[in-house]
């Protein structure tokens, strides 16, 4: 049985989907962007205030569903311009240690919501 998750700390959807899915032990986040859950407008910045506010997204979903950052199995990273990739590690590397990171694969797209810089989406094991 599925289980949705949704919660106040992050951005509500922008269309018809949840912030995650829970299925048994299984969370999948749906992908998060750098929209502030207070304003619920994009974050003003570049590729780190943007990285900054993705990552506070997903911790905020992996919480309302009983898990942290630690849970992460996998993440899925969309960037418009993969000149951004150098910067990104750098702050990734400061909410996944490198001993325990998930696996992780990393994409170039056109363009993402709202003109967003990045989304990243999560599976984990609760």
């Amino acid at each position: 049985m599925k289980k949705i998750i949704n919660t106040d700390q992050a951005p509500a959807p922008i269309g018809p989907y949840n912030q995650a899915v829970q299925s048994g032990h299984l969370l999948f986040t749906s992908g998060q962007i750098p929209i502030d859950p207070a304003t619920e407008e994009l974050v003003s910045g570049g590729i780190r205030e943007q990285a900054i506010q993705v990552l506070e997204n997903l911790k905020a979903v992996l919480e309302a569903a009983g898990g942290t950052l630690d849970d992460v199995l996998k993440t899925t990273v969309f960037l418009t311009d993969m000149a951004d990739f150098p910067e990104l590690n750098l702050l990734y590397a400061e909410y996944f240690d490198e001993d325990h990171a998930p696996a992780r694969s990393t994409l170039q797209v056109v363009a993402l919501p709202k003109g967003a810089l990045v989304e990243i989406e999560a599976i984990a094991k609760i």
